[in-house]
């Protein structure tokens, strides 16, 4: 199934999919469609999935047939994060299943994020597919998270289940599958006094304050989404 809008007053729920929710290039620009009609319309954003997954990521199969257009490829995902962290709203993902690599990534772009607390795991597992992360993801995963986590989450591929993700500081809140979408809903009017607190809070290459967990005092981190780089990581489980 292709992503779908809803318009719920003035907040827009993007179901992403009801399989794997991979970025094969239809699906990126059916996003980017999407996200256009959400700024023209809605203040506020919630994306999910359904069933078993919030997406799987990369569609590994696409890019195994399209070796030459990798680059393009990268450039066409990464632009996906960049809309959403200077969508000129605040945003929730509702992390209603399995949000691996990409997909994961995908949901930390998003200034919040609710999981669901008994089944799914939020994973980086570049390490084991030995894919290395880009310059721009690498710094997005930094700067949203702990230096801790950071680290254990990119180098080993760790699954995390919801209790442990919340405790890891990747998701900020868990709830029970028939109310991921809901508790990401409730989230968001406190996400909107935020954003008239702080109304220039994005900007185009700064990764958004959000829930950013970087020390207290330290400086903000540039996001080189659109540069394209890789940065190789190690492959030694820690």
């Amino acid at each position: 199934m292709a992503p779908t809008l809803e318009l719920h007053d003035d907040i827009a729920v993007l179901t992403l999919g009801d399989d794997e929710n991979r970025f094969s290039p239809d699906h990126l620009t059916a996003l980017d469609e999407l996200l256009t009609e959400v700024e023209n319309s809605a203040r506020g954003l919630v994306t999910a999935g359904t069933g078993k997954f919030y997406s799987n990521g990369l569609d590994l199969e696409w890019l195994l047939a399209n070796p030459d257009r990798a680059d393009w490829y990268v450039d066409q995902v990464q632009a996906l994060f960049v809309r959403l962290l200077t969508l000129g709203l605040p945003t929730v993902a509702a992390v209603n299943g399995h949000a691996f690599g990409a997909g994961a990534m995908l949901a930390i772009a998003h200034d919040f994020r609710v999981m669901r607390d008994d089944r799914g795991f939020y994973c980086f597992p570049e390490v084991d597919i030995n894919i290395p992360f880009t310059a721009g993801m690498a710094a997005l995963i930094q700067a949203k998270v702990s230096p801790q986590t950071a680290v254990e989450a990119m180098t080993t591929g760790r699954r995390y289940g919801g209790a442990d993700a919340l405790a890891a500081g990747l998701v900020d809140a868990t709830a029970s599958e028939d109310a991921v979408v809901s508790s990401a809903v409730e989230r968001l009017p406190a996400a909107r006094r935020q954003g008239q607190e702080h109304p220039h809070r994005h900007q185009e290459d700064d990764v958004p304050a959000g829930d950013r967990r970087a020390p207290a005092g330290s400086q903000p981190l540039r996001c080189p989404l659109r540069a394209g780089r890789r940065v190789g990581l190690p492959t030694t489980r820690f």
